[in-house]
């Protein structure tokens, strides 16, 4: 029996598209890593981490110029060792110069004489007093002689020395310079970092960058109305204790000493004063100028430039960097400053100020900043210094 014909259609085969398969399945891929890198990556910052990290990277180049401003001096007092060791080898060679032509007439005379001429081989000798031991010649030479001989080797020995410490001074200054360059870039590359971090900020986190600090000034200012009143409260109490101390003496001797109280009394605190009173006359001048790394005046300034210019004004020479004005001068504590002292700030010493009371102080703050007032709770305060 023959086989039915089935009444199926037979399937038609579906042509697969491979290519646009191989696309699709690809553009999914790419969408699914994009997304996975999106997840992976690290968020935007918020406005409080910025401003965080810039004001890190400030107190760092704060940091990185007081490393420069001590390699400068180092250098500049290099240089100045160099100077003086060329000076003396010119002169010392001079003096050399003149032993030698003193010799000179000598072997010139012997020679117009006819005679054998060992003082002319003695000036071109490598070790004249070995020459001259060697062939017995100092024997035949008179006083005179002798006495150019040796004044010769000992203008040659000091020239020799001279040369030897301009050379040293020499190496030692491209150290210095080095060194120095290493701490321009160094501050250079914190800064640099400081502002590839807020150029990458948008109008809007800028005004709210900028609304942040003044909050933050705002609060320091708070902190330092609170800590000027408990100031004056316990200066207060200190004072109705010591009258209550006197009163007490005056009952039980009938005399009444009233010396020696006040820490403004006497000739060293008006003394004081009376400088106090320069360097904030000075300081004050200073308000508005720009903060420059490295810069001592007069038209711009870094902070302990600035401490510095101004204490002088005050006929006080303090160190260049706030590593060394720190210990120059009386440490005091933060309850007992006085106008004109030196308020420093951070562990690392980086930042300093000139107090002016009432919680306050002149400073040059930061790059992109001008000298201005400001609370000294802005910053961490390291600990305080009465210069004279």
């Amino acid at each position: 029996m023959p086989a039915l014909a089935s009444h199926r259609k037979p399937r038609s085969r579906t042509r697969t598209n491979t290519p646009a398969v191989g696309i699709t399945t690809a553009a999914i891929a790419g969408v699914s890593l994009l997304s996975a890198q999106n997840a992976t990556a690290d968020p935007k910052p918020s406005i409080e981490e910025v401003q965080k990290k810039v004001d890190d990277l400030y107190r760092q180049a704060g940091s990185s110029t007081q490393e420069y401003n001590k390699a400068k001096e180092s250098a500049e007092q290099q240089r100045r060792k160099v100077d003086r060791a060329l000076d003396e080898a010119a002169e010392r060679t001079e003096a050399l110069n003149e032993s030698r032509r003193a010799l000179g007439s000598y072997a010139a005379a012997q020679y117009r004489t006819g005679a054998v001429t060992p003082t002319a081989a003695l000036l071109f000798a490598d070790n004249p007093q070995s020459y001259a031991d060697q062939t017995q010649l100092m024997d035949r030479l008179t006083e005179q002689q002798r006495s150019a001989i040796a004044d010769y080797e000992t203008q040659r020995a000091e020239a020799a020395e001279q040369r030897a410490k301009a050379t040293e001074s020499l190496e030692k200054l491209t150290d210095s310079q080095d060194s120095l360059r290493a701490r321009k870039q160094a501050v250079q590359k914190k800064l640099a970092e400081a502002r590839e971090l807020l150029s990458q900020l948008t109008a809007e986190e800028r005004a709210r960058l900028a609304e942040l600090e003044r909050k933050k000034e705002e609060e320091a200012r708070r902190k330092a109305e609170a800590r000027a009143k408990a100031e004056a409260e316990a200066e207060a109490e200190r004072r109705l204790q010591e009258r209550e101390r006197q009163a007490q003496e005056q009952t039980g001797t009938g005399t009444d000493t009233g010396a020696g109280t006040g820490s403004g009394s006497g000739t060293a605190g008006g003394t004081y004063a009376a400088k106090a009173e320069k360097v904030l006359s000075f300081a004050r001048a200073q308000i508005g100028k720009p903060y420059v790394w490295g810069a001592t005046g007069p038209s711009s300034f870094d902070c302990s430039g600035l401490t510095q210019a101004a204490w002088r004004a005050a006929g006080v020479d303090l160190p260049r960097t706030t590593w060394d004005q720190v210990n120059a001068g009386q440490s005091v504590a933060t309850a007992d400053l006085l106008p004109g002292d030196l308020v420093f700030f951070y562990d690392d010493i980086s930042h300093v100020g000139i107090y002016i009371g009432d919680g306050k102080m002149i400073h040059a703050p930061k790059p992109g900043a001008n000298v201005r007032e400001e609370s000294i709770y802005y910053m961490p305060i390291h600990g305080s210094v009465r210069p004279a």
